[in-house]
Order: structure tokens, then C-alpha cells, then sequence
């Protein structure tokens, strides 16, 4: 039997989406550079290139360097900054019928607020992405998202700026990402997405040198896909807001695997810099899966696995 007209919306933290498909930041520019390559209003929802307060120049070149089923970026975080976005490509974006969150990135508590409090004054912005794993300068560098108390601040400032739904972006360079989640939770996190990248590096053996020009960079593609899912099932198993699956997507049967594992959407990431139509095939998959297996709402399938 076939379920013709299956049902592919979820519901982030009060972000409705008509798929939970979404494009993960740092991976799909600012949006409007794929308007000729996908159709945007397809998508589940865009999440746009992280962005500071002010305009970031990033790392020095070499910044990305290819992996065996995967890549290493330094990119350093690049962006064109807030206000920049807000007059120059939010326009453009609001004519598409898909939800924008916008991802943001600091290195003091203070600077996030700020962020958000700008973000909160634009209705054209469904929600923001709190990406955490950036260096706070006030505690010698080390990154929010490795000190639960130092993440739950973070989200604390951050929400008594905005309204908005608000996601946390969390890193896997940690001991114990449950804590993280659990905290961030607790602190005003309306869902958390995971995992950004994995710290890792690679060396030229002639030169004897790193190939990256900042020495370390973010691991991502098909080789954390294995670590990714399995945070993901631990983080759903501990926190009651929605969790969004990242890493090393790259087809329906990878998306499948985390909502079973408990992701109610998941971010498509590095796959499209290898085929800028993924997200789109990605689509047509979960459609096809669905009618073919009697599936009538997408949700029914979330956290299902079993014989844990």
C-alpha cells in the first residue's frame, strides 16, 4: 500500500518547515548563491553563512584541504557581517517561501546578546543558530561550547535579547555532549543542532609543514557521520527540545538514519559543495521512502530506533 500524499513538515522549537531538510551553515553562502542551482523554495529552510557583528576577513590561506571521505575547512569564519546581511541579502531571501535562521558567532557573551538584539527587530528572520564553538576571549581563548556553564551563559544573554526561536549549535570537540545539552536546555534553548566539525589537521610530508594555513581545521563530510549520529542519539535520549542531525549527509537513507535515531531535521552541509542539487534529490528521497513504505507523517519516524 502506498501513502500518496505523505507529510514531510516538522516543527523546530516553533519553526514550522515544510521538510525537515535545511542547509547547514558555512555550506550554502548566504542563500541567494544557489537561487540559480535550487529551488529555494523547496527547502525545509536556509541557514545562512554564520555572521559576526562586524565584517570578518577569516584565516590566512591554505583553508581547505581534502580528506579521504571528507574535508578540512579554516575558513575562519568569513562573513560580510550582520548589518551588511540585513541591507544586502535578507531582501532577496525574503521572497522565498522558506524560513531564514541566521547562524551567529562571538567571542564574548556580550557581543552574542547584541547579535540577537539585532536579529530580533527583523520579521523576515524565523530563528537564530547559536553556533558555540568559537573562542571566548574572556577565558583565554577556549571555546564556549566546551564548558557547559560558559554555553548556558551564551544562551542566557541571548535570550533575554530575542524572542525568536533560538537554536544551539553544539560541538563535538567535548567530554560529555549530553551535559552541554542539557544545560543549554535549561538555559532558554528552544532546540540544538550537532555536530559542527571535529578538530583535526593534516601535514604536507615535503614541506614537512600543516597544509592548512591556521595548522588545525573542522573535519566534516561522510567520516564524522558515524560520530554525528551517534551524539545525536544521545542527545535526543536526554533533552525534551528538538534536535537537529549534521553531518556527513549526503542522501535520504543518512537523513532516515538520524531521525531514527531521534533528529526531527537534520542540516545538509558539505555534500553541497560535491552536488549543489543534494538537497533537492535528498527531498524526492524522503518523498519516495514514505509512499513506498506506508509512512504518512515524516514525524511518525522520529526516535523509533529500537532494540537499544
Amino acid at each position: 500500500m502506498l501513502s500518496e500524499n505523505p507529510d514531510l513538515a516538522v516543527d523546530i522549537g516553533g519553526i514550522c518547515l515544510k521538510n525537515p531538510v535545511l542547509t547547514a551553515s558555512g555550506t550554502f553562502g548566504y542563500g541567494v548563491e544557489f537561487e540559480e542551482l535550487v529551488d529555494l523554495n523547496r527547502l525545509g529552510g536556509i541557514i545562512v553563512k554564520g555572521l559576526s557583528l562586524s565584517p570578518a576577513a577569516g584565516n590566512p590561506p591554505p583553508r581547505i584541504v581534502e580528506t579521504a571521505s571528507g574535508m578540512l575547512n579554516a575558513i575562519g569564519l568569513e562573513n560580510i557581517g550582520i548589518d551588511a546581511f540585513i541591507r544586502d541579502k535578507l531582501p532577496r531571501l525574503s521572497g522565498y517561501e522558506t524560513p531564514v535562521i541566521v547562524n551567529t558567532y562571538a567571542t564574548t557573551e556580550e557581543a552574542y546578546a547584541e547579535l540577537a538584539a539585532r536579529i530580533d527587530r527583523e520579521d523576515q528572520i524565523a530563528g537564530i543558530e547559536v553556533n558555540i564553538s568559537c573562542p571566548n576571549v574572556k577565558a583565554g581563548g577556549s571555546a564556549f561550547g566546551v564548558d557547559p556553564q560558559a554555553a548556558g551563559r551564551v544562551v542566557t544573554a541571548v535570550r533575554r535579547n530575542t524572542k525568536k526561536p533560538l537554536i544551539v549549535k553544539l560541538s563535538p570537540n567535548v567530554t560529555d555532549i549530553v551535559c552541554v545539552a542539557r544545560r543549554v536546555e535549561d538555559s532558554g534553548a528552544d532546540a540544538v543542532s550537532l555536530i559542527n566539525t571535529i578538530t583535526g589537521m593534516a601535514v604536507d610530508i615535503h614541506t614537512r609543514r600543516p597544509k592548512l594555513g591556521n595548522v588545525t581545521g573542522g573535519l566534516s563530510g561522510p567520516a564524522i557521520k558515524p560520530v554525528a549520529l551517534r551524539m545525536v542519539w544521545q542527545v535526543a535520549e536526554a533533552v525534551k527540545i528538538p534536535v537537529i542531525g549534521i553531518g556527513g549527509i549526503l542522501s535520504a537513507e543518512d537523513v532516515l538514519e538520524f531521525m531514527i535515531a531521534g533528529a526531527t531535521a537534520v542540516e545538509i552541509g558539505t555534500a553541497n559543495f560535491a552536488n549543489p542539487q543534494v538537497t533537492m534529490e535528498i527531498i524526492d528521497g524522503l518523498v519516495q521512502y514514505m509512499k513506498t513504505n506506508n509512512v504518512e507523517r515524516i514525524q511518525d519516524i522520529v526516535k523509533t530506533l529500537t532494540n537499544c
